[in-house]
């Protein structure tokens, strides 16, 4: 190993990656100099003497007495790092909170502590030490679910896009009407405003807290008492408009627009006097969120070009906001869900969002994707900064888990997109192909422990989007900690034997499985075939459509031809859908999700990779067959939908959950 790869081993930055197991890739040197430089691991000009600089890295790594981090599972034995402590070195943990020190006991309380330890030699040091349960909570029982767009479902009172009334609505069907026992949703994090606002929810201002879009005006207590009810009875008519343009109009989902109306409703309803008991509750909301909502409330002033003073009015709307995520949650709980809401936690931010503003926490001039691999021969740039590992791990991790807490306050489970990011990110410096980036090192383990003791402090299920190229030894470690996997269909192979669909009983059964994803083909899409003929108007295929069409095809004809062998019906559209969903709740799969599209035949996918203005992403409606968009009221009166739901209800009453899966 050169000198340069011993210095970026030393602070997380792997000078080579392995896209397979038989190929090693070298990342370019300038990359590995560009992340040392920007993590501050190398000065702005390199040292004529590398080696001098490796060799003292290794040797203070070697002569320091305790790591920065020590994680301790509960009912395992202590860290290793502790076993090679001097002999009589003394061990003092002050808690979490700060109450006093105590010695080291054989099972530290849960927490986020601070570790010291006092060698026999006089030589003390200092590290965080995390103490989890082994395990993060389970789901109650074996689960199906819905998985939705929560913009794309309208009711008839929403004003052009899904909102938290609505969510509510859609859970108490689900549950009731089909024994659902969750629903999950994009993310609903803060957008980054502007003209026209980015529509990804996975490029958001903040993953902290969440955007106002989603509110049901009318549900705020304040709108009962406002004196002016033209003014708010006009607001909504234009809302209603809205919704009609989207709906009967063929017009696309107009975040902006909608956001504007709300807005103006909402500045009406600030203005109203709160209630003595609405407004201790806010005085107390403001106390828990402290300095992080305050920053985030002055930045969306900013922002909108206001005043510092405006401040109060978007941290007001945040309490409204997480108001009815909280209630969204509860209406599903009563409704009999086990779990309930499953939201999404993005994998980063905006680079210019409010979160991206934490001083020193997010690397500058970088951003995170992914390295080149079958999909997309160039590599991905998702315009993400990401955080540092150092400064995470100076500060206790406390960024990590105060985002978690945020999150976890109305969430029945969690979803981490791309939940790799909690071992390694694909790093990118500016002006570089993304193709050139190199992978950088988290404590994956501190990572992990931070987020099992906080879903386990809520009570919250977690869910991680294993999807795609996966370090090995994550998923393992991920399965242990109670940490259920993404399982989706048609990715499902036995790619150690004959490359054929994996048989039923083979699947894993710490996961979520599903049919499809937002990023996919709904699975009508997919036994049609259309979605190919859509990549090829869009001009997106590399290679020509007949290869591409043929391909797919006998992708999806091997698929149905395992569904026949097990005697499934898959003779038409309706019938394959169902047997497809059939053949998912044959697996040991702990939960099993209905993509929400898939029970009215939408053919379109609400994401299309790769794409950016020639598709309209994050903007579509749900709708049926024939592309007619529905309201929320509409689907749950589908026939085709309440099929779908009940043949996989009572296919969850026929086939439970093995022994091992229940136990969990």
């Amino acid at each position: 190993m050169d000198d340069l790869a011993r210095i970026a081993a030393l602070h997380g930055v792997a000078s080579t990656y392995r896209p397979a197991e038989d190929v090693t890739v070298e990342v370019p040197e300038e990359t590995v100099r560009a992340v040392l430089r920007l993590t501050g691991a190398l000065p702005a000009e390199d040292p004529d003497d590398l080696r001098s600089l490796a060799d003292s890295g290794e040797r203070r790594r070697a002569e320091r007495l305790l790591p920065p981090t020590l994680v301790h599972w509960s009912g395992e034995p202590a860290p290793p790092a502790l076993a090679a402590l001097p002999p009589g070195t003394r061990l003092r943990v002050t808690p979490e909170g700060g109450a006093g020190e105590v010695d080291w006991g054989p099972e530290p309380a849960h927490g986020v502590h601070r570790l010291t330890a006092t060698a026999p030699d006089g030589r003390t040091a200092g590290a965080t030490l995390i103490v989890a349960p082994g395990r993060a909570p389970a789901a109650p029982e074996r689960a199906h679910g819905l998985l939705v767009q929560l913009y794309s479902l309208l009711s008839e009172r929403s004003w052009g896009m899904g909102d938290l009334a609505d969510l509510a609505e859609l859970a108490r069907w689900a549950a009731r009407t089909h024994g659902a026992g969750f629903v999950q949703v994009n993310p609903l994090h803060a957008a980054v405003p502007g003209a026209p606002t980015d529509p990804s929810p996975y490029r958001p201002a903040s993953r902290r807290f969440p955007d106002p879009v989603y509110l049901r005006v009318e549900d705020v207590p304040e709108h009962a008492h406002h004196p002016d009810r033209e003014a708010l009875d006009a607001l909504a008519a234009r809302g209603a408009e809205l919704r009609h343009e989207v709906l009967e109009k063929g017009a696309l989902i107009d975040r902006d627009a909608v956001w504007a109306l709300k807005r103006e409703a909402l500045e009406l309803l600030y203005a109203v006097p709160r209630a003595a008991v609405r407004d201790a509750a806010y005085r107390e909301f403001l106390a828990e969120q402290g300095p992080a909502l305050e920053l985030h409330a002055l930045w969306c002033a900013g922002a909108a070009g206001e005043e510092p003073e405006r401040a109060d009015f978007h941290a007001w709307l945040v309490w409204l906001t997480d108001g009815q995520l909280r209630s969204a949650q509860e209406a599903a709980r009563e409704a009999g869900m086990s779990v309930g809401i499953v939201h999404d936690l993005a994998v980063g931010v905006h680079p210019e969002g409010s979160d991206a503003r934490l001083p020193g926490l997010y690397a500058r001039n970088i951003s995170v994707g992914a390295p080149p691999d079958a999909f997309n021969a160039r590599g991905q740039d998702w315009g993400l900064p990401p955080w540092r590992p150092d400064v995470l791990e100076g500060l206790a991790y406390e960024p990590f888990r105060a985002l978690l807490r945020g999150v976890f306050r109305y969430a029945g489970a969690l979803r981490i997109d791309h939940v790799m990011g909690l071992f390694r990110l694909w790093w990118i410096p500016e002006g570089t192909p993304p193709a050139e980036g190199a992978y950088v090192s988290y404590d994956g383990e501190a990572m992990l422990a931070v987020l099992v003791l906080e879903a386990h402090r809520a009570g919250s299920v977690v869910v991680g989007e294993d999807l795609g190229t996966v370090e090995p030894g994550v998923r393992d470690a991920l399965a242990r900690r109670g940490i259920l996997g993404t399982s989706v269909l048609w990715f499902e192979r036995d790619w150690a034997g004959d490359g054929e669909p994996l048989a039923s009983g083979a699947w894993r059964e710490d996961c979520l499985a599903t049919a499809t994803t937002h990023d996919l083909p709904p699975t009508a899409a997919k036994l049609a075939g259309s979605h190919v003929e859509l990549r090829d108007r869009l001009g997106l295929l590399t290679r020509p459509l007949e290869t591409e069409r043929a391909e797919d095809a006998a992708d999806t004809a091997r698929w149905l031809e395992e569904l026949d062998r097990l005697g499934l019906d898959t003779k038409g559209e309706e019938a394959a859908v169902t047997a497809l969903y059939a053949f998912l709740l044959r697996t040991p799969a702990r939960l099993v999700g209905v993509w929400l599209p898939d029970a009215v035949g939408d053919r379109r996918p609400q994401n299309l990779p790769g794409t950016w203005d020639q598709y309209p992403n994050w903007r579509l409606p749900i709708a049926d067959a024939s592309g007619r968009p529905l309201t929320l009221e509409a689907l749950t009166a589908s026939p085709r939908a309440n099929a779908l739901l009940s043949a996989v209800r009572e296919g969850v009453q026929t086939h439970t959950a093995p022994p091992s899966a229940r136990a969990l």
